[in-house]
């Protein structure tokens, strides 16, 4: 994310002063962004990535579980994010614009595919289509937002860190978005097989 992210953001009600943070004053709750490395603050390098969302009471500030976040506010949060993380992105070439990335990742996801025999994946345009057993899905080539269709965002954190959440994929690649892509689309395709307790009680909302 670089710095249009942090003016997004602003621009849709969020406080960027100190950390990344918006007060939902009826319900009580403070939703606030996390990010891998200093945002706003001196330890600021690079241009930040999103790490986590997290949702507390104005009172305590204790992270509330999942389930005691009203959906509204839930959805409102997420999509600020959805759309921070798609527009205001650090790469010099716009993903979601970028024709020879979603060809790549095109050819990647409908090889993958056919050798997994999954015969539940297919590509239309910019977008992963999945027809999952408990859902059906979506997933930006380029972006790789994931929407439970026909509409909700779908907050599915990829872990980053080398010794744990390794996927080994057919494939030589060092983009790390390209993995990730590739590896929501085989997660979803076996929806059955999903034992993460915060992806599926998003599910089974």
């Amino acid at each position: 994310m670089n710095r249009y992210g942090l003016a997004l953001f602003g621009q849709r009600g969020w406080n960027t002063g100190e950390g990344v943070f918006k007060v939902f004053h009826a319900e009580q709750i403070i939703a606030s962004v996390g990010f891998a490395s200093g945002v706003t603050t001196p330890a600021e390098v690079e241009a930040p990535a999103i790490a986590g969302v997290r949702f507390g009471r104005r009172d305590d500030w204790k992270t509330m579980p999942l389930a005691e976040i009203p959906p509204r506010l839930f959805s409102e949060v997420m999509r600020d994010v959805d759309l921070v993380v798609s527009v205001a992105h650090a790469g010099g070439v716009d993903p979601e614009a970028s024709a020879s990335t979603i060809e790549m990742r095109t050819t990647l996801v409908r090889e993958t595919a056919a050798l997994l025999k999954l015969k539940n994946v297919r590509v239309k345009a910019s977008h992963v289509l999945i027809d999952g057993e408990l859902a059906q899905y979506s997933v930006h080539l380029g972006s790789g937002t994931v929407h439970r269709l026909p509409g909700g965002f779908l907050c599915i954190v990829p872990v980053h860190a080398q010794q744990r959440g390794r996927l080994f994929l057919p494939f030589a690649d060092n983009d790390p978005r390209t993995a990730e892509v590739i590896s929501k689309v085989l997660l979803l395709a076996r929806d059955r097989e999903i034992q993460d307790p915060v992806i599926l009680e998003q599910l089974a909302r």
